[in-house]
């Protein structure tokens, strides 16, 4: 091995190690194409492309984005363009990159999110499949999926039952125990998991007295999160045996090198993107470095180094 290059190879499942640490958060890269005149997509560790469902949604009505101090409040309502008109418009472009291909996927129902997952299973240019069980439960009376554990087990297990592609698990962080969720992720069938989802928030315009948002709540992401995903990745890092990928609030390397020393086997960027969309090729350049100026040959040397 060269002293200007070292390892950075992570190892997600045994079917999918990735070439680096980074990757990019759902819901903020587009579908990849996006930002392919910012970004060169071979050097990302992987792209998780907006979240994907049966059939089209519109998403909500707007206004559905507030920015706010040190973050952002958004509700854009899942918008997207449906796994078939992905598959047939977006992933040939997608597949001429060495980068895995991440599809996140949502339902409103467990078959939903069983039949998503059937139909990836037979998709070759996508690598692995990304959970979001945030989503309201219509048949559970609009509780989220993934704050409830028995809820919870039951979809991540249909959906094992289901694919035999590598399964991510991306948990909310509007919980009680985030461990006790992460545990029932991983003994349903996780092959990783990854958080933190964005936490509930609200922005009210004085002078109207109205929400500012249409839906009233929405997710707040940012800076503004990063302590509160830090705790919740290390914690769960320490209770699961699976890889663990730490999301919430990463704008530039340092953020991301505290994410991988408290046990973080990669990470994703997510709000970064909209401010800087080349953030994470510059995250990617400032880990290395960091790597390089600290003589550590190997970025497995980092990932759970905490003193504690």
């Amino acid at each position: 091995m060269e002293k200007n290059h070292p390892i950075l190879n992570v190892t997600i499942s045994d079917k999918l190690t990735l070439k680096n640490p980074v990757m990019t958060a759902s819901g903020t890269f587009g579908y990849g194409q996006e930002y392919s005149q910012f970004v060169d997509l071979n050097q990302l560790g992987a792209i998780v492309v907006k979240g994907l469902s049966l059939e089209p949604n519109p998403g909500n009505p707007p206004p559905r984005i507030i920015e706010t101090p040190c973050g952002m409040l958004n509700a854009i309502g899942l918008e997207n363009i449906g796994l078939n008109a992905f598959v047939d418009n977006q992933l040939p472009y997608l597949s001429q990159f060495n980068t895995p291909v991440i599809a996140n996927i949502y339902g409103k129902t467990i078959q939903d999110y069983v039949l998503l997952a059937e139909k990836i299973e037979t998709i070759n240019g996508i690598a692995v499949i990304e959970v979001n069980i945030s989503c309201p439960n219509v048949k559970a009376g609009g509780v989220a999926f993934g704050t409830d554990p028995d809820i919870a087990h039951e979809v991540i297990h249909s959906i094992r039952q289901a694919t035999s592609k590598p399964m991510i698990v991306k948990l909310t962080p509007n919980v009680t125990d985030i461990v006790h969720i992460a545990k029932t992720a991983a003994h349903a069938g996780a092959d990783a998991i990854s958080l933190i989802n964005t936490i509930t928030g609200m922005s009210v315009d004085i002078h109207t007295r109205k929400p500012r948002l249409a839906n009233k709540i929405g997710g707040l992401s940012g800076p503004a999160i990063k302590p509160v995903a830090l705790r919740m990745v290390w914690q769960v890092a320490q209770a699961v045996s699976i890889p663990v990928i730490g999301i919430g609030g990463i704008m530039n390397a340092e953020d991301a090198l505290e994410f991988l020393i408290v046990g973080a086997q990669a990470i994703q960027v997510g709000t970064a993107n909209f401010v800087n969309p080349t953030a994470t090729i510059d995250i990617l350049s400032g880990i290395q470095d960091y790597l390089l100026k600290n003589n550590i040959n190997d970025i497995s040397q980092l990932i759970g180094s905490i003193h504690e």
